[in-house]
């Protein structure tokens, strides 16, 4: 029931954006939604759009499954992503990277303003330390699937867009990997400007919207057992 009255809640507060920043053209007076606009639709609706890790958790299984990586007891799950979670916030403190709870799942949020340069899919220098301790948790705790997800802001083409985020959703999880985190755990996804968390109306907006995830969830055993 609370889920039914979040997701009418996000509903609402769409119909509102969308009646709010619609625009006229003053030649024919038609009505229509802007780009930006729709982004801010998006950040309404997108935490209910992201769905099951990327490639499905039955593949992603498998390929775990195959690389001998261990799953976790049902008892200990809380506890091993609490581990995580604290060693994680540890080595990211005043980095400018957020690390949020969402149940047993972690979301690593990183700004490409500090992840990447203008425009580049690379990661930059000065940001690679932070990127070395995040690889260095996620190989103490192996027993996780690790959803790499890029993100961009409304500027610009949608394909363009889309393709951005896939190289550097990509980027990262390569850099990950080159630190010693196993690429069987890792799946990566661009959303292009599909999934913002900020209205793209704004530039405060659009920053927020330009940005890579890292998402880890548990693997359990009664994952490994399916």
């Amino acid at each position: 029931m609370k889920m039914t009255h979040r997701i009418m809640g996000a509903a609402g507060l769409a119909a509102m954006l969308a009646t709010t920043a619609c625009t006229t053209d003053p030649n024919t007076g038609q009505r229509s939604i802007s780009k930006a606009a729709i982004g801010g639709i998006g950040g309404a609706l997108g935490g209910y759009l992201l769905g099951d890790l990327v490639g499905g958790k039955r593949d992603r299984t498998e390929k775990i499954v195959g690389a001998g990586i261990g799953a976790i007891a049902g008892a200990g799950i809380g506890a091993y992503m609490d581990a995580q979670e604290r060693k994680l916030r540890e080595q990211t403190a005043g980095t400018g990277v957020d690390v949020i709870r969402d149940g047993d799942n972690l979301l690593l949020r990183m700004p490409s303003g500090i992840t990447f340069g203008y425009d580049s899919a690379t990661v930059q220098p000065q940001f690679q330390p932070t990127l070395n301790d995040v690889a260095s948790v996620l190989a103490q705790y192996p027993k996780t699937y690790i959803d790499v997800l890029g993100h961009t802001d409304s500027d610009g083409s949608d394909a363009y867009n889309q393709g951005l985020s896939e190289r550097r959703a990509q980027s990262v999880a390569s850099y990950l990997v080159s630190r010693g985190v196993q690429s069987a755990r890792i799946g990566t996804r661009g959303y292009g400007e599909t999934q913002p968390i900020a209205s793209n109306l704004t530039e405060e907006g659009k920053a927020a919207n330009r940005r890579v995830e890292i998402k880890i969830a548990p693997v359990t055993e009664g994952d490994v057992a399916r």
